[in-house]
Protein backbone atom coordinates (compact mmCIF):
# COMPACT_ATOMS: atom_id res chain seq x y z
CA UNK A 1 0.00 0.00 0.00
CA UNK A 2 0.99 3.66 -0.64
CA UNK A 3 0.85 6.28 1.85
CA UNK A 4 1.37 9.68 1.20
CA UNK A 5 1.63 12.75 3.50
CA UNK A 6 3.54 16.51 3.69
CA UNK A 7 4.19 19.01 6.19
CA UNK A 8 4.59 22.64 5.54
CA UNK A 9 7.75 24.48 6.42
CA UNK A 10 5.78 27.65 7.90
CA UNK A 11 8.21 27.25 11.47
CA UNK A 12 8.78 25.22 14.18
CA UNK A 13 7.60 21.64 14.49
CA UNK A 14 5.24 21.64 17.28
CA UNK A 15 3.17 18.58 19.17
CA UNK A 16 0.67 18.87 16.39
CA UNK A 17 2.73 18.11 13.49
CA UNK A 18 4.08 15.70 14.99
CA UNK A 19 1.28 13.24 16.81
CA UNK A 20 -1.09 14.39 13.85
CA UNK A 21 1.88 13.31 11.21
CA UNK A 22 4.96 12.96 11.65
CA UNK A 23 4.70 10.16 14.11
CA UNK A 24 2.46 7.96 11.76
CA UNK A 25 4.74 8.87 9.03
CA UNK A 26 8.15 6.84 10.71
CA UNK A 27 5.54 4.57 11.76
CA UNK A 28 4.27 3.49 7.81
CA UNK A 29 7.52 3.46 6.31
CA UNK A 30 8.23 0.52 8.36
CA UNK A 31 5.44 -1.49 6.68
CA UNK A 32 4.18 0.43 3.34
CA UNK A 33 5.67 2.32 0.22
CA UNK A 34 5.77 5.81 2.26
CA UNK A 35 6.03 9.29 -0.10
CA UNK A 36 6.54 12.21 3.08
CA UNK A 37 7.39 15.27 1.62
CA UNK A 38 8.24 18.96 2.89
CA UNK A 39 5.66 21.07 1.54
CA UNK A 40 7.05 24.33 0.31
CA UNK A 41 5.21 25.23 -2.50
CA UNK A 42 1.63 25.44 -0.54
CA UNK A 43 3.88 27.07 2.01
CA UNK A 44 4.15 30.07 -0.54
CA UNK A 45 0.40 31.20 0.31
CA UNK A 46 1.68 32.22 3.66
CA UNK A 47 5.30 32.71 3.24
CA UNK A 48 6.55 35.50 1.85
CA UNK A 49 10.39 35.92 2.72
CA UNK A 50 12.83 33.80 0.42
CA UNK A 51 15.08 33.40 3.31
CA UNK A 52 12.64 32.33 5.69
CA UNK A 53 11.00 29.43 3.45
CA UNK A 54 14.70 28.64 2.34
CA UNK A 55 15.46 28.27 6.46
CA UNK A 56 12.03 26.73 7.57
CA UNK A 57 12.42 23.99 4.48
CA UNK A 58 16.10 22.95 5.81
CA UNK A 59 14.92 22.64 9.12
CA UNK A 60 12.14 20.64 8.48
CA UNK A 61 14.35 17.93 6.63
CA UNK A 62 16.31 18.51 9.89
CA UNK A 63 13.29 17.66 11.86
CA UNK A 64 11.65 14.64 10.14
CA UNK A 65 15.28 12.88 9.29
CA UNK A 66 15.73 13.34 13.49
CA UNK A 67 13.11 12.15 14.30
CA UNK A 68 13.41 8.78 12.26
CA UNK A 69 11.85 9.64 8.86
CA UNK A 70 14.91 6.83 6.71
CA UNK A 71 15.63 7.70 3.68
CA UNK A 72 16.52 4.72 2.78
CA UNK A 73 12.91 3.07 3.03
CA UNK A 74 10.80 5.82 1.94
CA UNK A 75 10.54 8.63 -0.50
CA UNK A 76 11.60 11.48 1.47
CA UNK A 77 12.14 15.10 -0.83
CA UNK A 78 11.00 18.71 -1.02
CA UNK A 79 7.80 19.41 -3.11
CA UNK A 80 9.42 22.05 -5.30
CA UNK A 81 11.84 19.52 -6.17
CA UNK A 82 9.88 17.45 -8.16
CA UNK A 83 8.65 19.74 -10.87
CA UNK A 84 6.63 17.30 -12.23
CA UNK A 85 3.95 18.00 -9.62
CA UNK A 86 3.24 21.66 -11.38
CA UNK A 87 2.26 20.83 -14.80
CA UNK A 88 0.08 18.21 -13.10
CA UNK A 89 -2.09 20.99 -11.09
CA UNK A 90 -3.27 22.57 -14.68
CA UNK A 91 -4.09 19.21 -16.06
CA UNK A 92 -6.20 18.41 -13.20
CA UNK A 93 -7.15 22.42 -13.02
CA UNK A 94 -8.92 21.78 -16.36
CA UNK A 95 -11.08 19.43 -14.94
CA UNK A 96 -12.02 20.98 -11.31
CA UNK A 97 -15.32 22.38 -11.02
CA UNK A 98 -15.15 26.07 -9.73
CA UNK A 99 -17.74 25.48 -7.67
CA UNK A 100 -16.18 23.07 -5.52
CA UNK A 101 -13.04 25.15 -5.10
CA UNK A 102 -15.82 27.94 -3.60
CA UNK A 103 -16.47 25.57 -0.99
CA UNK A 104 -13.46 24.98 0.80
CA UNK A 105 -13.53 25.56 4.45
CA UNK A 106 -9.89 26.37 4.52
CA UNK A 107 -10.91 28.88 1.66
CA UNK A 108 -13.21 30.55 3.36
CA UNK A 109 -12.31 30.43 6.79
CA UNK A 110 -8.57 32.47 6.13
CA UNK A 111 -10.63 34.80 3.96
CA UNK A 112 -13.18 35.46 7.52
CA UNK A 113 -9.67 36.10 9.23
CA UNK A 114 -8.40 38.60 7.24
CA UNK A 115 -5.77 36.91 5.03
CA UNK A 116 -6.22 38.31 1.37
CA UNK A 117 -7.84 36.36 -1.20
CA UNK A 118 -5.58 35.31 -4.28
CA UNK A 119 -5.30 32.59 -6.81
CA UNK A 120 -2.72 30.18 -4.89
CA UNK A 121 -5.08 30.23 -1.51
CA UNK A 122 -8.17 29.33 -3.84
CA UNK A 123 -6.38 26.63 -5.83
CA UNK A 124 -4.37 24.91 -2.39
CA UNK A 125 -6.76 21.73 -3.10
CA UNK A 126 -5.84 21.31 -7.05
CA UNK A 127 -1.54 21.46 -6.15
CA UNK A 128 -2.92 18.96 -2.84
CA UNK A 129 -4.57 16.76 -5.53
CA UNK A 130 -1.66 17.04 -7.96
CA UNK A 131 0.69 16.12 -4.86
CA UNK A 132 -1.54 12.56 -3.91
CA UNK A 133 -2.23 11.42 -7.46
CA UNK A 134 1.53 11.96 -8.66
CA UNK A 135 2.46 9.59 -6.72
CA UNK A 136 -0.47 6.81 -6.92
CA UNK A 137 -1.13 7.24 -3.03
CA UNK A 138 -4.21 4.50 -1.92
CA UNK A 139 -4.12 6.16 1.70
CA UNK A 140 -3.70 9.80 2.92
CA UNK A 141 -3.08 10.10 6.53
CA UNK A 142 -4.93 13.82 7.37
CA UNK A 143 -6.15 15.93 10.19
CA UNK A 144 -9.77 16.26 10.62
CA UNK A 145 -9.15 20.18 9.26
CA UNK A 146 -7.83 18.89 6.34
CA UNK A 147 -10.52 16.26 5.57
CA UNK A 148 -12.50 18.53 3.12
CA UNK A 149 -9.54 18.71 0.82
CA UNK A 150 -8.87 15.09 0.46
CA UNK A 151 -12.55 14.50 -0.81
CA UNK A 152 -11.90 17.53 -3.25
CA UNK A 153 -8.92 15.39 -4.42
CA UNK A 154 -11.15 12.08 -4.98
CA UNK A 155 -13.24 14.40 -7.03
CA UNK A 156 -10.57 15.37 -9.09
CA UNK A 157 -9.59 12.12 -9.61
CA UNK A 158 -12.91 10.32 -10.31
CA UNK A 159 -13.76 13.68 -12.50
CA UNK A 160 -10.41 13.16 -14.70
CA UNK A 161 -10.82 9.31 -15.02
CA UNK A 162 -14.21 10.05 -16.01
CA UNK A 163 -13.38 12.67 -18.49
CA UNK A 164 -10.02 10.63 -19.99
CA UNK A 165 -10.43 7.20 -18.72
CA UNK A 166 -8.85 5.04 -15.75
CA UNK A 167 -5.50 7.41 -14.90
CA UNK A 168 -5.07 8.07 -10.86
CA UNK A 169 -5.77 5.95 -7.98
CA UNK A 170 -8.57 7.05 -5.54
CA UNK A 171 -7.39 7.32 -2.18
CA UNK A 172 -8.49 6.85 1.14
CA UNK A 173 -7.97 9.17 3.97
CA UNK A 174 -6.76 8.05 7.26
CA UNK A 175 -7.93 9.85 10.29
CA UNK A 176 -7.56 7.98 13.46
CA UNK A 177 -9.97 9.65 16.19
CA UNK A 178 -7.18 9.35 18.77
CA UNK A 179 -5.24 11.90 17.24
CA UNK A 180 -8.12 14.08 14.69
CA UNK A 181 -7.17 17.17 16.10
CA UNK A 182 -4.18 17.75 18.79
CA UNK A 183 -5.46 20.71 20.55
CA UNK A 184 -3.74 23.65 21.35
CA UNK A 185 -2.64 26.15 24.04
CA UNK A 186 -6.22 26.87 24.19
CA UNK A 187 -8.15 23.89 23.43
CA UNK A 188 -8.62 24.64 19.52
CA UNK A 189 -7.01 22.95 16.63
CA UNK A 190 -2.64 23.30 17.59
CA UNK A 191 -1.80 25.81 14.68
CA UNK A 192 0.80 28.73 14.07
CA UNK A 193 -2.28 30.90 12.39
CA UNK A 194 -3.79 30.40 15.99
CA UNK A 195 -0.48 31.24 18.33
CA UNK A 196 -1.25 27.97 20.87
CA UNK A 197 1.45 25.86 19.66
CA UNK A 198 4.26 23.67 22.07
CA UNK A 199 6.79 23.62 19.78
CA UNK A 200 9.04 20.20 20.47
CA UNK A 201 12.63 21.55 19.89
CA UNK A 202 11.76 25.17 21.58
CA UNK A 203 14.81 26.37 24.38
CA UNK A 204 13.34 24.66 27.73
CA UNK A 205 12.60 27.92 29.15
CA UNK A 206 10.53 28.71 26.12
CA UNK A 207 8.88 25.83 26.27
CA UNK A 208 7.94 26.28 29.82
CA UNK A 209 6.23 29.23 29.59
CA UNK A 210 4.28 27.61 26.40
CA UNK A 211 3.64 24.69 28.81
CA UNK A 212 2.57 26.67 32.24
CA UNK A 213 -0.08 28.83 29.57
CA UNK A 214 -2.42 26.12 28.95
CA UNK A 215 -5.65 27.37 29.31
CA UNK A 216 -7.49 25.17 31.90
CA UNK A 217 -11.09 25.82 33.91
CA UNK A 218 -11.61 27.42 37.47
CA UNK A 219 -12.49 24.68 39.45
CA UNK A 220 -11.47 24.51 42.98
CA UNK A 221 -8.45 22.47 44.14
CA UNK A 222 -10.64 20.37 46.14
CA UNK A 223 -13.21 19.56 43.87
CA UNK A 224 -13.02 16.98 41.07
CA UNK A 225 -11.65 17.78 37.46
CA UNK A 226 -13.63 16.83 34.53
CA UNK A 227 -10.88 15.30 32.42
CA UNK A 228 -13.13 14.74 29.54
CA UNK A 229 -13.20 18.31 28.65
CA UNK A 230 -9.85 19.62 29.87
CA UNK A 231 -6.89 20.34 27.06
CA UNK A 232 -4.47 19.81 29.30
CA UNK A 233 -5.48 16.46 29.93
CA UNK A 234 -6.04 16.00 26.06
CA UNK A 235 -2.38 17.13 25.61
CA UNK A 236 -0.46 14.99 27.92
CA UNK A 237 -2.24 11.90 26.92
CA UNK A 238 -0.29 12.09 23.50
CA UNK A 239 2.30 10.91 25.65
CA UNK A 240 0.65 7.95 27.39
CA UNK A 241 -0.25 4.30 27.02
CA UNK A 242 -3.49 3.31 28.07
CA UNK A 243 -2.73 2.51 31.70
CA UNK A 244 -0.86 5.68 32.29
CA UNK A 245 -3.92 7.35 30.73
CA UNK A 246 -6.76 6.00 33.08
CA UNK A 247 -4.22 6.94 35.67
CA UNK A 248 -3.93 10.30 34.90
CA UNK A 249 -8.23 10.39 34.34
CA UNK A 250 -8.10 8.66 38.01
CA UNK A 251 -6.32 11.56 39.59
CA UNK A 252 -8.37 14.27 38.01
CA UNK A 253 -11.38 12.45 39.17
CA UNK A 254 -10.41 12.73 42.78
CA UNK A 255 -10.11 15.89 45.01
CA UNK A 256 -6.84 17.70 45.32
CA UNK A 257 -5.43 18.19 41.79
CA UNK A 258 -3.70 20.98 40.65
CA UNK A 259 -3.27 21.74 37.22
CA UNK A 260 -0.22 23.83 37.65
CA UNK A 261 1.74 20.40 39.20
CA UNK A 262 0.61 18.58 36.26
CA UNK A 263 1.96 21.24 33.83
CA UNK A 264 4.83 20.59 35.60
CA UNK A 265 5.04 17.15 34.80
CA UNK A 266 3.65 17.67 31.40
CA UNK A 267 7.13 19.69 30.73
CA UNK A 268 9.25 17.12 32.05
CA UNK A 269 7.24 14.49 29.68
CA UNK A 270 7.69 16.68 26.75
CA UNK A 271 11.48 17.71 27.39
CA UNK A 272 12.71 13.85 27.87
CA UNK A 273 10.41 12.48 25.40
CA UNK A 274 12.48 14.85 22.31
CA UNK A 275 15.64 14.97 24.03
CA UNK A 276 17.45 12.25 21.72
CA UNK A 277 15.88 13.62 18.60
CA UNK A 278 17.31 17.29 19.60
CA UNK A 279 20.62 15.95 20.01
CA UNK A 280 20.21 14.18 16.78
CA UNK A 281 18.47 17.27 14.88
CA UNK A 282 21.59 19.58 16.46
CA UNK A 283 24.03 17.04 14.18
CA UNK A 284 22.06 17.12 11.05
CA UNK A 285 21.66 21.01 10.79
CA UNK A 286 25.83 21.37 11.61
CA UNK A 287 25.76 18.88 8.23
CA UNK A 288 23.51 20.99 5.73
CA UNK A 289 25.73 19.08 2.68
CA UNK A 290 24.61 15.88 3.70
CA UNK A 291 20.78 16.88 4.12
CA UNK A 292 21.15 18.24 0.97
CA UNK A 293 22.50 14.52 -0.31
CA UNK A 294 19.74 12.89 1.00
CA UNK A 295 17.06 15.26 -0.54
CA UNK A 296 18.22 15.42 -3.59
CA UNK A 297 18.64 11.51 -3.77
CA UNK A 298 14.90 11.73 -2.54
CA UNK A 299 13.63 14.00 -5.43
CA UNK A 300 15.27 11.31 -7.86
CA UNK A 301 13.23 8.75 -6.62
CA UNK A 302 10.12 10.34 -6.10
CA UNK A 303 10.40 11.80 -9.95
CA UNK A 304 10.71 8.05 -11.01
CA UNK A 305 7.27 7.59 -9.87
CA UNK A 306 5.95 11.08 -10.62
CA UNK A 307 6.93 10.49 -14.53
CA UNK A 308 5.54 7.40 -14.84
CA UNK A 309 1.95 8.74 -13.26
CA UNK A 310 2.26 12.63 -15.28
CA UNK A 311 3.27 10.45 -18.75
CA UNK A 312 -0.28 8.68 -18.30
CA UNK A 313 -2.16 12.00 -17.70
CA UNK A 314 -0.63 13.62 -20.91
CA UNK A 315 -1.26 10.50 -22.94
CA UNK A 316 -4.73 10.83 -22.16
CA UNK A 317 -5.36 14.20 -22.46
CA UNK A 318 -3.32 14.26 -25.82
CA UNK A 319 -0.32 16.61 -25.03
CA UNK A 320 2.39 13.89 -25.75
CA UNK A 321 1.74 14.40 -29.61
Amino acid sequence: MRVLSGIQPSGGLHLGNYFAMMKRMIEYQEHHTLFCFIVNLHALTSVFEAAALRKNTFEAACDFLALGIDPEKSYFYVQSDVPEVTELTWLLSNVTPFGLLERGHSYKDKLARGIPANHGLFAYPVLMAADILLYGADRVPVGKDQKQHLEMTRDIAIRFNQTYGEVFVVPEPDIPEAVAMVPGLDGQKMSKSYGNTIEIFSPHEAMKKRVMSIVTDATPVEAPKNPDTCNLFAIYSLFLDANSKQELRERYLKPGLKYGEVKKELLEVIWNYFTPYREKRAELLADRDGVMRIMKMGADKARMVATEYLNKARHAVGIDY
